[in-house]
């Protein structure tokens, strides 16, 4: 059995998706890291190299939703997460898996595709000069409770969730609770103690969720993936502890959290904040490797901070995107997530065969925050900030590139802010007239003796996921990016002027 102390920052009342939050603290060492780490009845090393974290944040109560991956010893395993409450098993839920794989989709870096129209074509004015329209297409007990008394442990709780078998401890110091594990068969790594010493110190109680090997699957990559947990909290002080992770790491690993408020932007207030390049054009080969390119771009942009910097991917209204991968948020989403004052708006929503729902959208913003970390880099638990709302990576009628960058809005401005690369296929056609039109952008052509659309791509746009396994050292951003971005010391590429285009016209924006 292998156990995952993922510290979930003091995730008090509520279910915990500790699935999401242990993914994130697979960094080796006793260095701070994510939330907890994982222990096991086995000597092999335990392993995870991705987190995922949902904190809905409403006043001063969050409930934190936790979603990772491990990679071991077959025997059964657990995780370990520091809460600052006794948990009873009715605050503790189990989620649908595919709840993360939404938001993660949601929110993740887009890559779009526009197609040149024909240069000599002239539109019916059908709208208005100046409109705008959008781009998206769319049996231990005796042991425990014996080693409890010798070590100053107590059990102040037990019960069963899905594939998990939870017991909440207090400790009295980290040296005892330490032995307790050790002397409960579970192999936690070297220098855990120290690593559990603050969270002892502040009296925070510890989650250990033994999982039941034989109830959970592996995805494609060999990682048990675990079902996600979730759990909530009052504090006026919203923080994700990240110091435990470590223990587990090997190499960098992945965390992504995801902040839904009824209306904030959320940032980290103790590390530096970087958004991600956006609205860069990239060269078609990018289409078939777009995660590959998005993960050297995020850690290019890592490695110009010190690779100490928490990126900031999406801000964004919740009921809304452009492009959209999928449909927005719905209540069921929110619902799933912590927000039971959706329940009454579930009875009208549609489900589909594959557990999708439907329904209105929520007055929620959504921020996805990334980092890639090791033992060198993350040293304190994240603390968070309420932050500006930010505009960037949204695109102009017509194609054009758009803003590069990001932009602080005015309090009260709506957040519009995501990671965009554009495919722009020129036309390369024949230009049969005196002043031709350059720099208009729409879907793939229609070949009009077949009625099919030409071109190499479909116009959906693609989002980059499961980054934690996605290609590194495969190509090189300089001979991909075709727009220069300055902050990574990418000039970009001049392109060949056409007949009778006008260098300051390219690309004409409307």
């Amino acid at each position: 059995m292998s156990v995952s102390l993922r510290s979930v920052w003091w995730t008090a009342a509520r279910g915990a998706l500790v699935v999401s939050v242990l993914a994130a603290l697979l960094v080796p060492v006793p260095a701070p890291a994510f939330c907890g780490f994982f222990v096991s009845g086995a000597d092999a090393k335990l392993y995870n190299n991705a987190s995922q974290v949902v904190l809905l944040r409403k006043g001063n109560h969050t409930e934190m939703s936790l979603s990772n991956n491990y990679q071991g010893p077959p025997e059964d395993f657990a995780m370990v997460v520091p809460v600052p409450v006794v948990l009873k098993k009715e605050q503790v839920k189990t989620l649908p898996p595919n709840v993360f794989a939404r938001i993660d989709a949601l929110s993740a870096p887009r890559l779009v595709e526009y197609w040149e129209q024909d240069p000599c074509h002239v539109p019916l004015k059908s709208m208005k000069k100046g409109s705008k329209r959008r781009s998206a297409e769319e049996d231990a007990g005796a042991d425990e409770e014996k080693s409890e008394r010798k070590h100053g442990v107590k059990i102040e709780a037990k019960f069963e969730v899905g594939e998990y078998q939870i017991v909440i401890l207090s400790a009295k110091d980290s040296t005892g609770l330490d032995a307790w594990l050790r002397e409960n068969r579970y192999k936690i790594p070297a220098g855990a103690d120290a690593a559990l010493a603050p969270y002892v110190r502040e009296g925070m109680k510890f989650f250990v969720a033994k999982v039941d090997i034989k109830k959970v699957k592996r995805d494609a990559h060999g990682f048990v993936v675990l079902s996600p947990l979730r759990f909530g909290f009052d504090s006026p002080e919203l923080r994700l502890p990240v110091r435990l992770g470590l223990l587990n790491a090997n190499g960098k690993q992945d965390l992504l959290i995801y902040i839904l408020h009824p209306d904030k932007r959320f940032e980290v207030a103790n590390y530096p904040n970087v958004f991600i390049p956006t609205n860069v054009e990239v060269a078609d080969a990018v289409r078939k490797s777009f995660g590959g390119f998005y993960a050297e771009l995020f850690d290019e942009t890592l490695r110009r901070h010190n690779n100490k910097a928490v990126v900031t991917e999406y801000a964004w209204q919740a009921s809304s995107c452009d492009p959209c991968p999928l449909p927005p948020l719905n209540p069921m989403d929110v619902y799933l997530f912590g927000d039971e004052s959706m329940q009454g708006r579930l009875q009208s929503m549609d489900g589909d065969e594959e557990g999708g729902y439907y329904g209105d959208p929520v007055p929620y913003v959504l921020t996805r925050l990334h980092t890639r970390y090791d033992k060198n880099t993350l040293s304190a638990d994240l603390i968070f900030r309420e932050a500006k709302p930010v505009f960037g990576g949204r695109a102009t009628w017509g194609g054009g590139l758009g803003d590069h960058g990001a932009q602080l809005q005015p309090d009260g401005s709506e957040n519009n802010f995501q990671g965009r690369y554009i495919i722009r296929h020129y036309w390369e056609g024949a230009v049969a007239c005196d002043s031709p039109r350059y720099g208009r952008w729409g879907g793939p052509p229609i070949d009009p003796a077949t009625g099919m659309r030409k071109g190499t791509g479909d116009g959906k746009p693609q989002a980059a996921q499961d980054l934690a396994n996605a290609p590194r050292g495969k190509l090189s951003l300089a001979a991909v990016v075709q727009t220069p971005v300055p902050e990574l010391g990418l000039k970009g590429k001049k392109r060949a002027l056409r007949p009778k285009e006008k260098a300051e016209n390219q690309p004409a924006e409307e």
